[in-house]
């Protein structure tokens, strides 16, 4: 049969109960007492053929259903899994009985009570005393053996993804559980929670091109944030010294399987640390949810085993570059020499795309080295040309003291010391605006009221900012952003 023609079978059912009074979209509540891990749990000591003595209310998706004649079974799934339910006419009625063969399809959700027992099988099962239609499902389900394969119908419709592929709503519950153990660690470490804004004047924290949108109150543009630093920072400067916010950021940029415009973030700032203390806390975070979630430093992403046990290799940028891609920048002493290197290397960089040798060794990192970091990496030694909010190292000012932990070459955390001299910090704004100004719309912007923040006085302090989704891939094995995002970003259907 057709869906449409389903559907219209369906529609029809419920049709005739409102005709003879019964409308089960007027039922606004049912009261259940067990979750189904509950009683799998609870009855697992029943014998074969026991019945436990104590009625259970139980409420959920039906998502088997076969008949035999005056019985029926079928499985029920709430938010803990699904339970056999076992249906008799002797035991219902046989009016209740009709309703339920004539009446209640897959995918419906009911209200059930009865005993538990256990079946000759071995399967416990809700021996049903009675059951209430709570919702009529007017769509049908996708067909239980093929499920629902097409990923862009599974991205798009995800409340039915979640219904009928398992393994889908366990990637989200360890999702829900890895942002917890964040939040513990960070609590249990004397941070505290705060909530910046999502609407900026001035797209800052990060080099990336924002959303922009109008404010019909005041007639101005603002920017849906692309990075919460700058707002943390600022409390700093007023007198808070743990801080950090777990939310959404913003950037109108490219989408693929690591990329998705609307993602999430987390993000501390720690007064009176440098990156130093910031490094060997991020292994010890990263461990505890790591493990907490695994129940291992071990784990296998696509393929590649990654062992998460601390200490993690830290690697300067040009080490790396001569390491993988066999371009020592040591001995390159211009920027003709440099884009020079990058053509024979195969290394594409359009006219004014790069001002500096440093640009172009980032370049090479870029294209010949992030993949290959597998195991968790510290790649340290970023120049000042591309860290305009991280201080300087004082026994070589050309670099920073920054880091970006690597692993199955991704960037997970991007961290610095941060800079806190307000005249430092207003010539590297100066020269992004420059840069801005040339056409390069993932440049920072100019900010004048951080600048006057850090005019009054932010303590040394290390900062962090993780990429949550991307570490929600790593721990559950998924290849696509998108399939650890609810509701990833797709186009309109038509």
């Amino acid at each position: 049969m057709e869906e449409n023609e389903l559907i219209r079978v369906r529609k029809e059912k419920l049709f005739k109960m409102r005709e003879s009074g019964f409308d089960p979209f007027a039922i606004d509540h049912f009261y259940k007492d067990k979750l189904t891990a509950d009683i799998w749990k609870e009855y697992e000591y029943l014998k074969p053929d026991e019945v436990a003595d104590k009625e259970v209310r139980i409420a959920g998706r039906l998502v088997s259903f076969r008949r035999h004649g005056r019985a029926a079974f079928g499985h029920v799934m709430d938010d803990a899994g699904k339970v056999q339910v076992y249906f008799q006419e002797n035991k219902l009625g046989k009016e209740r009985y009709e309703f339920l063969k004539k009446m209640v399809d897959i995918g419906d959700i009911l209200g059930i009570w009865g005993n538990v027992f256990r079946t000759k099988t071995g399967e416990i099962t809700v021996w049903a005393e009675g059951f209430q239609l709570l919702t009529k499902a007017i769509r049908p389900l996708p067909e239980k053996w093929h499920g629902l394969k097409d990923i862009e119908i599974r991205y798009r419709q995800r409340y039915v993804d979640l219904v009928v592929n398992p393994q889908t709503k366990d990637v989200f519950l360890k999702r829900s559980k890895i942002i917890t153990l964040l939040r513990e660690y960070m609590n249990s470490h004397g941070f505290i929670e705060v909530e910046t804004p999502i609407l900026h004047p001035i797209p800052g924290g990060a080099n990336a091109r924002p959303f922009v949108t109008h404010l019909n109150a005041l007639d101005h543009d603002f920017y849906l944030r692309i990075a919460p630093e700058l707002y943390l920072k600022r409390l700093l400067v007023g007198s808070f010294e743990k801080v950090y916010e777990i939310g959404k950021d913003f950037r109108n940029e490219g989408m693929d399987i690591k990329h998705n415009p609307e993602f999430t973030a987390m993000e501390f700032y720690w007064a009176y640390v440098n990156y130093e203390d910031v490094m060997k806390f991020t292994e010890d975070l990263l461990c505890y949810v790591v493990k907490g979630v695994t129940g291992s430093l071990e784990i296998e992403y696509q393929g590649s085993k990654i062992d998460f046990t601390p200490p993690w290799r830290r690697l300067p940028m040009i080490d790396a570059v001569k390491e993988y891609a066999g371009v020592d920048f040591r001995e390159i002493h211009n920027l003709e020499e440099a884009l020079e290197r990058a053509k024979s290397s195969g290394i594409e960089i359009e006219a004014g795309e790069v001002e500096n040798v440093d640009e172009v060794m980032v370049k090479f990192f870029e294209e010949k080295v992030e993949d290959k970091l597998i195991q968790p990496t510290f790649v340290i030694g970023y120049p000042v040309a591309v860290s305009p909010l991280a201080k300087r190292n004082p026994d070589n000012p050309e670099i920073t003291n920054r880091f970006e932990l690597y692993i199955n070459g991704d960037e997970i955390v991007n961290a610095f010391s941060e800079l806190n001299d307000p005249l430092d910090q207003r010539e590297r704004f100066e020269k992004q605006a420059a840069k801005r100004a040339k056409g390069d719309e993932e440049a920072h912007a100019m900010d004048e009221d951080f600048v006057r923040a850090l005019e009054y006085g932010m303590p040394p302090a290390g900062g962090w900012g993780l990429g949550v989704d991307r570490l929600v891939m790593l721990l559950t094995n998924s290849r696509s952003i998108r399939d650890v995002i609810l509701f990833p970003l797709l186009k309109p259907e038509k």
